[in-house]
């Protein structure tokens, strides 16, 4: 009988319940033999190289990132699967350079993410964490006259799937909608919008773009100077959308009403501690997506990749196969 495929898995002890789950696991284990990071942390390169010496498949975790070390170092090493649709910290070349298979999954956390952005949209008219955090402190705050969504102008740019479905749920709302993609169309009851536009005229601008070398800082100094001084922006897209020093600026000459963010530049993307303890500032530490279905989603799909590679089909989500030569030694 043949050796069953080795499979290691990069989550530290809470990240492997938080992101990977229970029902992902035992499909994994179904088909191969599972190694978890030992460390209650962020496995390192190195330790990642010495860990997975025996492995055909690693599956890491967001926060892992798939430096050319491991490529290199890793003679068994088959395939190089993540949990995430975000491949930025894989170098793809070197695994290519050494017939490495590169996976990624598919976003199964649109309504998750969408739901955020509409929960930042209400609390960032309503106040709602602003008086919270005041009477808990013992305070009797002061009403503020709020803002409702209905009637309110949504500005999206970008138009890919959590997109998609945020306007939708905008126009149920009663909002009017604006979207700027040089790269999409869009239809009534949407308004297809300059970026200019979006940004002169929105009460909620929401950058939703693909993080590319062209979208760095797509929100910058000059973006941000022409919203207006009552419009939020909302970000839970990419961290890399937005140039941080010019955000606090904004913020500091109050040009905007202030900011929701639940990624940034910190580590794990999530919102720069600077930013995020501004009272101007609603921040959660990137769990737009951190639900229980959006989770397995991609968990369950790694798995899953896992299965058809070692019954020696490619799945959905591979990125290299043209350059993935090792794919042969899981065969049989």
């Amino acid at each position: 009988m043949a050796a069953r495929v080795r499979v290691f898995l990069t989550h530290a002890p809470d990240m492997l319940a938080n992101y990977y789950g229970d029902r992902a696991l035992a499909e994994l284990r179904a088909v191969a033999e599972v190694m978890v990071n030992p460390h209650a942390r962020v496995i390192t390169m190195p330790e990642l190289v010495a860990a997975a010496a025996d492995c055909q498949i690693i599956i890491s975790d967001r926060q892992t990132p798939g430096e050319a070390v491991v490529f290199d170092s890793l003679p068994n090493l088959v395939v190089f699967e993540r949990v995430a649709v975000d491949i930025r910290n894989i170098d793809v070349a070197a695994a290519s350079r050494n017939g490495v298979l590169v996976t990624q999954a598919s976003p199964g956390f649109v309504p998750a993410v969408a739901e955020w952005i509409v929960g930042a949209t209400v609390d960032a008219g309503r106040h709602v964490v602003r008086y919270t955090s005041q009477y808990r402190r013992g305070d009797d705050p002061e009403a503020l006259m709020g803002r409702q969504l209905r009637g309110a102008t949504l500005g999206v740019i970008g138009y890919g799937a959590i997109a998609a479905y945020l306007c939708d749920i905008a126009v149920a709302l009663g909002m009017r909608v604006l979207v700027h993609d040089p790269h999409k169309t869009v239809g009534q009851p949407l308004i297809a919008a300059t970026k200019d536009q979006v940004l002169a005229e929105a009460d909620f601008v929401v950058p939703l773009a693909v993080a590319i070398p062209e979208t760095e800082n797509l929100i910058d100094a000059v973006a941000l100077a022409k919203m207006k001084r009552t419009a939020w922006l909302i970000n839970a897209s990419r961290g890399n959308l937005v140039d941080e020093g010019a955000l606090e600026k904004a913020l500091d000459e109050r040009r905007i009403a202030g900011a929701a963010l639940d990624v940034g530049r910190a580590p794990d993307q999530k919102p720069s501690l600077h930013l995020a303890r501004r009272p101007d500032v609603i921040a959660t530490p990137h769990i737009a997506g951190l639900t229980p279905e959006a989770i397995e989603h991609q968990a369950v799909e790694t798995a899953r990749q896992a299965a058809s590679l070692i019954r020696g089909e490619i799945p959905k989500g591979a990125v290299n196969t043209d350059k993935a030569t090792r794919l042969v030694r899981l065969k049989g």
